[in-house]
C-alpha cells in the first residue's frame, strides 16, 4: 500500500512537523485540528462553540479535499482543556454528524497548541 500525504489547499498551515492527513489503503488519518482561521493562520476568537465549529470546518476542508464527508468518519478523538465545556462542544459536534456518529473518545488535557480550548482528530474510510 502507498502512503499519501494530504495537504489541502485553503487550509491553515500546519503548526509543526506534521501533515494535515495521511491516507493509506482505504483509511484517512487526520492530524488533530485546532481552531485556526485558514485565512489568517490565527486562533479564532470566541469560546468553545466557536472554536469547535472552526475545528470541524478545518476537518471538513480535509474531507472535501479527499472527496469525503463526515459520514465517512469512523473514529474521532476530542481533546479539551476543560471538560466543563463538554456540553457546548457536543452541541456543535453533533451538528456535523447528524446522527451518523463515529466512535469517539474525549480527553481533558492540560494545554493545547496556541492556547486552543479544543482539538479534534479523526479517522475516516474511503
Amino acid at each position: 500500500m502507498t502512503k499519501t500525504i494530504i495537504k489541502p489547499t485553503g487550509s491553515a498551515p500546519a503548526v509543526g512537523p506534521y501533515n494535515h492527513a495521511v491516507s493509506i489503503g482505504d483509511l484517512l488519518f487526520c492530524s488533530g485540528q485546532i481552531p485556526l482561521d485558514p485565512a489568517t493562520g490565527n486562533l479564532v476568537a470566541g469560546g468553545i462553540k466557536e472554536q469547535t465549529h472552526r475545528v470541524l470546518e478545518n476537518i471538513r476542508l480535509i474531507l472535501i479535499d479527499q472527496k469525503l464527508t463526515f459520514s465517512h468518519v469512523v473514529k474521532a478523538t476530542v481533546f479539551m482543556t476543560n471538560l466543563a465545556d463538554f456540553a457546548g462542544m457536543n452541541e456543535v459536534y453533533s451538528q456535523y454528524f447528524t446522527g451518523n456518529f463515529p466512535a469517539r473518545s474525549t480527553v481533558q488535557v492540560a494545554a493545547l497548541p496556541r492556547g486552543s480550548q479544543v482539538e479534534i482528530e479523526i479517522i475516516a474510510h474511503f
